[in-house]
């Protein structure tokens, strides 16, 4: 065990707020768990935040609470009914940890709400809005600051520690303050002080109404992301007007939901948003927290150090790891199950209209009352064949709870389809997540057979009591006219760099593996994800001269491929349209900008000499490329259970060998891990 003062010195620092103190610089920021609304959703709640209070964290921000009807499609907090509601949770994550502090956010989205009782400074709908909100009337506004005020009131009523006001992302507040969204010429309007009088207003009177002694952070768009966003000065006049009437902390928030730049995505290098906070953290006295894309331990300590911040909020790598704060303080980061910031499962539910939030590497997570991985009473030898992630997932939760596991792999490396995704730019977090498989295995005592395939007669001469059949897909191939041809390659030799690919291609299938394959030929110069300047090139920000919201101005700089693309589908939709909600968009902008062509409604005839033949929204196209690459789709690889089956033998199918519409890894684990809880 190492000394945790020793190895992160800054995260492990408590910090006096005067009234009360942080334990450490850890935050869990602010996540929609989506738990509010549902059955026993409080109770849900109170297990997943006791958990990562247990799990070391210093600090709790629950998810945003509407502070009226109108602010909210989802759960307010207004009255002393609603209040006791949350005491279950302010007290399960006291009982679980006293030093833990846990404050509600209180969240007004404004134009964002999906009601028509949406309001607004001005009728201004947003990109990403449903509903032209409703303009605020001058009582409208009163009622506004009034309901925040007692919103904070309730939550300290609720046994809270605090509240934090989200003034930023394109809700009620941010909208008061940009000029895009606020088209008023009174006192909440036009000139600079008066836009921002409604935030400064918010925060004077949430404060009287709380007290001195109740903890009060005020998130701040520090860079919008935006254009017409906040300038430079906007941001700091705003951030010393709100630190003069009492808040504690000024929590730093990089975009609006509607901005054209990444922020959370696994491009996004790690910690690539922190400088601004340090720089807005020079001017003011208050502790400032930053955030997005500080997933481990390491890198939170290198934040602080740099004197970015005083709290390093980290989200997203709660819902994976509870314990990433405990593990590090006890010298356990190999343990860590890293977020890999794909969005499958939390903000892609959330976004999407999805109740349920949980975590692609962690189903358990908002699941805490529901997966449960106890002791076994009946150990098993169980063979496990596949170590892709559905074959990892199943191995280390029923060897967690006391089976004995034995995995089998016929390839010398574990990680199936993730060893694929881990060569693509901007997807090199899956390192992390099979780093994170590979010490399981050893501590849980898994014993690992790579470079052992394996049949029905090896397998029942070795007298499992249950055999897993996590064997993944094979790629599909299709029923076309010259596909043997030498053009036409299978995705799985370009990713490995076993085929050559020439210098104009025709991509066959545009779903995540098409694009995959389309980022990794159409790549040049460094990873934008592991280098924070070419990231700010290639989207256009502009860190050191900080222009309004951060990119007006600057041109995106995004190298041209050096080769011909055509990314194709046979469906008519959109391409690219089964993309993630939150990444997606990113995926096609950036390719687009390289010069790829998207199209859609192709009817694929043949492949021969001259390339490969087609119709294009019905009519004849012939694509004079050099290469094809057939991303056509996966077929369940899943003979052995057959044979197994006829054997006698006790096996179950589970991840792309149990279903391989789509690949999927976020279905697989959780597939994997609730059969594992069962056996």
């Amino acid at each position: 065990m190492t000394d945790k003062n020793s190895r992160y010195p800054h995260l492990f620092s408590p910090l006096d707020l005067g009234f009360t103190r942080l334990k450490n610089r850890a935050l869990m920021g602010s996540m929609h768990t989506g738990l509010e609304e549902a059955e026993n959703g409080f109770e849900r709640m109170a297990a997943f935040f006791a958990e990562r209070a247990r799990g070391g964290v210093g600090m709790i921000i629950t998810g945003g609470i509407a502070p009226n009807e109108e602010g909210g499609t989802g759960a307010k907090l207004s009255t002393a009914e609603e209040a006791a509601k949350h005491r279950i949770i302010t007290d399960a994550v006291h009982a679980a940890d006293p030093q833990v502090r846990i404050c509600l956010q209180i969240l007004h989205s404004g134009p964002l709400v999906a009601k028509d009782i949406c309001v607004a400074p001005s009728p201004v709908k947003s990109r990403i809005g449903r509903y032209t909100p409703n303009e605020l009337t001058e009582d409208g506004i009163e009622k506004q600051i009034a309901d925040f005020a007692n919103c904070a009131l309730m939550a300290r009523q609720a046994g809270y520690d605090g509240v934090e006001i989200i003034g930023s992302a394109g809700y009620l507040i941010s909208t008061f303050l940009v000029r895009k969204t606020n088209l008023r010429d009174d006192r909440w309007g036009g000139s600079w002080e008066n836009r921002m009088r409604f935030a400064v207003e918010v925060v004077r009177r949430v404060r009287a109404a709380v007290g001195p002694e109740f903890i009060l952070v005020f998130r701040i768009s520090a860079m919008d992301m935006l254009e017409e966003g906040l300038s430079w000065e906007e941001v700091v006049s705003l951030a010393l007007a709100i630190e003069a009437e009492g808040v504690n902390i000024i929590s730093t928030h990089f975009c609006w939901h509607e901005a054209p730049v990444p922020t959370i995505a696994t491009m996004v290098p790690r910690a690539a948003f922190t400088q601004v906070t340090g720089k807005l953290r020079k001017l003011l006295k208050v502790p400032m927290i930053t955030s997005n894309r500080i997933n481990m331990p390491d890198v939170a300590e290198q934040v602080l150090a740099r004197g970015d911040a005083d709290i390093v909020s980290m989200a997203r790598p709660m819902l994976a790891d509870p314990e990433l704060v405990l593990k590090a303080a006890q010298g356990r980061e190999d343990e860590i199950n890293t977020c890999i910031a794909c969005n499958q499962a939390c903000l892609d539910h959330t976004f999407s209209g999805r109740k349920q939030v949980s975590c692609l590497v962690n189903p358990r997570a908002c699941n805490e009352t529901l997966l449960q991985y106890l002791p076994t009473r009946s150990p098993k030898r169980i063979a496990v064949i596949g170590a892709g992630p559905a074959g990892l997932a199943y191995s280390t939760v029923a060897a967690q709870r006391g089976h004995r596991v034995t995995l089998f792999d016929s390839a010398s490396e574990i990680g199936g389809q993730f060893n694929l995704a881990k060569r693509v730019p901007g997807k090199e977090e899956f390192h992390e997540t099979l780093r994170y498989f590979g010490r399981m295995i050893e501590l849980h005592g898994i014993e690992l057979r790579l470079n052992t395939p394996v049949d029905a007669p090896m397998l029942s001469a070795m007298n499992f009591d249950e055999v897993i059949v996590a064997t993944g897909i094979v790629p599909r191939k299709p029923d076309l006219e010259g596909i043997n041809h030498p053009k036409a390659v299978g995705y799985i030799d370009v990713i490995l760099g076993r085929k050559p690919v020439g210098r104009s291609v025709a991509i066959m299938g545009a779903g995540g593996i098409g694009f995959d394959v389309a980022e990794l030929i159409t790549h040049a110069g460094p990873s934008a994800a592991l280098d924070i300047p070419t990231f700010a090139a290639e989207w256009g920000i502009d860190f050191e001269n900080h222009p309004r919201g951060g990119v007006t101005g600057v041109t995106r700089k995004v190298a041209a491929a050096d080769r011909t693309v055509y990314l194709m589908q046979r469906k008519t939709d959109p391409v690219g349209k089964t993309l993630g909600r939150t990444t997606g968009w990113t995926h096609r902008a950036t390719l687009l900008a390289r010069g790829v062509q998207m199209l859609n409604g192709v009817e694929y005839l043949k492949i021969d000499d001259d390339g490969l033949h087609t119709l294009v929204q019905g009519k004849p196209r012939l694509f004079q490329v050099d290469t094809v690459i057939v991303c056509a789709g996966q077929l369940s690889l899943n003979v052995l259970h057959a044979d197994l089956q006829q054997a006698g033998l006790n096996s179950q199918l589970v991840g792309g060998a149990f279903e391989a519409t789509e690949l999927d890894a976020k279905r697989a684990i959780d597939q994997a891990c609730r059969q594992a809880a069962q056996v």
